[in-house]
């Protein structure tokens, strides 16, 4: 596995793992941030870590493929 796989932006999988990224982190800053009710706190934070591990899942599936190779001009 390279890490130099994993920026693959014409992937979908790639831009669906950054947002899935950034919308946990959004949603852990929240949870830290303000002060909701413990219900609305771990269903936020569930939504967190749920965000989170699709991601590295992701991240692990853009790391272990091959980038696709572009056609070659005939």
């Amino acid at each position: 596995m390279k890490i130099a796989r994993l920026w693959q932006p014409r992937n979908p999988a790639f831009w669906l793992m950054v947002a899935l990224n950034l919308l946990s982190t959004a949603l852990a800053w929240t949870t830290r941030s303000y002060d909701l009710a413990p219900l609305a706190a771990l269903i936020v934070a569930g939504f967190a870590v749920a965000n989170a591990v699709i991601g590295l899942r992701l991240m692990w599936l853009l790391m272990r493929d091959e980038p696709a190779r572009p056609a070659p001009d005939a």
